[in-house]
């Protein structure tokens, strides 16, 4: 009995201890009454969780962007870069003008606010490797791609054959994958492309004893930049799975990228050699040709980027995209796989949807997580009740991160609209302020409505009680997920 008594006060010690550490570590109301009812009620198993997938290792930085920032050549473009974003902000198109806090915000945040970009819209795999693999044979200097999903097959394989191509003609090819969500090519795959004279390295290599935080902090980002000058980012990771009727695709796949040819590419460039510095463990040398010429003119969109991370001050992302819904005047059109909002964004939503704006929320019917899709349903009836339309998917999947503000503003990019993505990943979007880039997914949205199912308030008011019971104790884990 000695011993049980022993073990009793040894056990409640601990429960105490990590109580008073997610109390101390987590500023989240909702996250912090989740993790401590997982803690208090699931014995053991709820402690191993916390230190799992919760513990608050943001803030003690996984790396510094210092030695990229300080960097000489860095600064001076920085400040060259930094006045054409000024001049941008005052004498810009009407599509900054309507947005010009969200652009203030992005720029005191490091970000700049670049002109004269061309921007193509990719509606899916099949629309996005074309030109990706063309552009990377069209490569003459360097080649810089960091990817969360980089798997073994045909698609990868045929990238994998044209980084190695283009290494052998002396272009410098440098290769980051995230050591989670690329398991498939950890080994065989990434010592071929080495061998070869690609330079590539996983981002937070994961060990198994440490195997709890650095699985919970993943590089969800998809770079590409080539020569300084073309860059493309949005939600379509390497893998055939993306490209509609290839193979053994069988789930129809719904998602969207961007290319960007012109300025825009500065920011995301300035992300991969920070990502690059902290994988490699090498401090990269920087050159004039990583960086695109302000002076030469692509075409005539606006892009600004914004990103955030363990890395990050702030949840920037997340702040963006509440400027961005607090700023619409007419309609928000938002396509997200998993929406997880948290109250921040709920709020907004709600604020805007009951001041007369139109906002329209496309998610897919089922998720790929049973548990996200049912904690994801818990949200839908504040926004309904406020009067907004929400459509369920029903043609496949889709994945795509999108919003759309009043026809002007559009942000394609790889966060979802969930925890996970404002807290823990590393993550990018691009913001676009160009009324044609905008129509072009303001159109998408519309066709992929036509493939999904409006829900309708009244019915899924008059739910049953059992029915919502799971969504509602999905929705208590939601900070978890």
């Amino acid at each position: 009995m000695d011993w049980y008594l022993f073990a009793g006060l040894i056990y409640t010690g601990l429960i105490v201890f990590v109580c008073f550490r997610i109390l101390y570590d987590i500023d989240s109301t909702t996250k912090t009454f989740a993790y401590l009812l997982v803690v208090i009620f699931l014995p053991v198993i709820g402690m191993l969780i916390y230190f799992a997938v919760g513990a608050n290792y943001r803030k003690a930085k996984l790396y510094s962007k210092k030695i990229v920032r300080d960097n000489s050549l860095m600064i001076e473009i920085r400040d060259r870069i930094y006045h054409e974003s000024e001049k941008t902000l005052d004498t810009g198109e009407h599509e900054v003008k309507s947005h010009k806090k969200l652009a203030r915000m992005l720029l005191n945040d490091s970000s700049p606010l670049t002109g004269n970009n061309e921007v193509k819209l990719l509606l899916n795999g099949e629309c996005k490797f074309p030109e990706v693999l063309q552009a990377l044979k069209e490569a003459k200097h360097h080649i810089h791609i960091e990817y969360y999903i980089f798997e073994d097959d045909n698609i990868g394989n045929q990238i994998k054959n044209i980084l190695i191509q283009k290494a052998a003609e002396g272009v410098k090819v440098r290769f980051i994958y995230d050591d989670f969500g690329s398991r498939s090519i950890r080994t065989t795959f990434a010592d071929e492309l080495n061998k070869a004279g690609v330079e590539a390295f996983p981002f937070y290599k994961i060990f198994f004893i440490a195997l709890s935080n650095r699985t919970n902090y993943r590089n969800h980002r998809k770079i590409i930049v080539i020569d300084g000058c073309t860059g493309f980012v949005g939600g379509i990771n390497v893998s055939d799975r993306y490209i509609n009727g290839a193979g053994a695709q069988q789930v129809f796949w719904r998602d969207t990228h961007v290319m960007i040819k012109g300025p825009g590419v500065y920011y995301l460039q300035y992300l991969f050699i920070c990502d690059w510095n902290f994988s490699s463990g090498t401090h990269l040398k920087l050159e004039d040709d990583f960086f695109c010429s302000v002076k030469g003119k692509k075409g005539n969109a606006i892009v600004q980027i914004a990103a955030s991370g363990p890395d990050s001050d702030r949840p920037t992302i997340m702040f963006s995209l509440i400027e961005t819904i607090g700023m619409a005047q007419e309609e928000i059109l938002i396509t997200s796989p998993y929406f997880i909002p948290g109250d921040s964004i709920l709020d907004a939503l709600c604020v805007a949807a009951l001041s007369g704006v139109k906002v329209k929320l496309l998610v897919p019917d089922k998720s790929d997580s049973a548990l996200v899709n049912a904690a994801a349903r818990s949200y839908y009836g504040s926004v309904l009740d406020a009067g907004a339309e929400v459509y369920l998917y029903k043609k496949g999947f889709v994945h795509a991160k999108t919003m759309v503000a009043d026809g002007q503003l559009a942000i394609v990019g790889t966060a979802n609209m969930d925890h996970r993505s404002f807290e823990l990943n590393f993550e990018v979007n691009s913001m676009i302020y160009d009324t044609k880039v905008a129509q072009q997914l303001r159109d998408a949205f519309f066709d992929d409505i036509k493939d999904a199912v409006k829900i309708n308030p009244n019915t899924w008011e008059k739910r049953g009680l059992i029915k919502q019971l799971p969504e509602k104790l999905c929705r208590l884990l939601s900070p978890l997920l």
